[in-house]
């Protein structure tokens, strides 16, 4: 099984062989691979597909001592944050390790949410990126709509008591259309599940969003010289669907695509016509 190190932490990716430029996925805050097994099916075999696991998540290394989870919440956050690569720069050097380790030169980097943040900074810092596709993210900084407080109160006040899938099911909540949910009973349930397998603990997930309040790209936009696809869910209750207009806006060379009725998981609950518009794009820069 691959893997890059950076400062001392395995980074895990997998890998799968395709005939056109390697597209790499990037997953949002606290996420797993599981995410895009929607878009990976889609584009396979007719592009090598690289997905690795953020650092903290799934099968790569967290890189953090076991004394960090201890210490008091600012403290802890600080060191989290400012210490161990848990920055976006720091998760986009984390990209730049694994795709230098698989001798990938260019690829498309498609990112969702914190995803989509350090593909902004990656193409920012690095030369492999040939396209981006942005989905539900921002430009962070004070031009940007924040996450709305009811959305905030969702995901980060968990009932007392709750087990850790029922923390998971309340945090999902607001990621997903209450339609979607109620009738997709079977498939909740076993993104559950790959989320309990896949995503980030709790240390790792509190870093990651740290990262992901820090980050702001607002002024260097126009340094994203690459073509840009960004892809939003009009009602995103999560990141509002203004951050995605606000980035094709700003953005040198970007198409803004909005889903009708789309969630901040759009890419799920409207995989057809997301991986529809993603091919498109990709042959269009192939």
């Amino acid at each position: 099984m691959p893997r890059a190190t950076r400062d001392g932490v395995s980074i895990y990716y997998e890998r799968e062989a395709g005939d056109g430029t390697p597209v790499v996925f990037v997953e949002g805050l606290g996420f797993g691979r599981w995410m895009w097994r929607w878009q990976r099916e889609a584009v396979a075999g007719e592009y090598e597909v690289i997905a690795p696991d953020n650092r903290g998540t799934g099968r790569s290394e967290a890189g953090l001592p076991p004394l960090v989870p201890r210490l008091p919440g600012k403290l802890r956050t600080l060191l989290l944050f400012k210490l161990f690569g848990y920055s976006i720069a720091g998760m986009a050097a984390d990209l730049e390790a694994v795709l230098d380790d698989a001798g990938v030169r260019r690829a498309h980097v498609v990112g969702a949410s914190m995803g989509g943040m350090i593909a902004q900074r990656y193409a920012l810092e690095y030369t492999r990126a040939k396209t981006l596709t942005l989905c539900c993210t921002t430009h962070g900084g004070p031009d940007s709509v924040p996450v709305p407080e009811e959305t905030q109160e969702i995901m980060f006040d968990v009932p007392d008591g709750a087990t850790e899938r029922q923390k998971l099911r309340h945090r999902m909540r607001p990621a997903f259309t209450d339609e979607f949910t109620n009738r997709n009973p079977h498939l909740i349930d076993r993104i559950l599940t790959w989320r309990l397998e896949q995503d980030a603990g709790d240390a790792a997930r509190e870093a990651q969003a740290a990262g992901v309040l820090e980050f702001d790209v607002s002024d260097r936009l126009d340094g994203i010289r690459v073509p840009t696809l960004v892809l939003h869910g009009a009602n995103d209750r999560v990141v509002p669907v203004a951050n995605g207009r606000l980035l094709a806006e700003k953005l040198p060379d970007a198409r803004l695509e909005l889903i009708e009725g789309g969630s901040h998981c759009f890419f799920i609950e409207d995989a057809d016509p997301v991986n529809e518009a993603l091919l498109e794009f990709l042959a269009d820069h192939e």
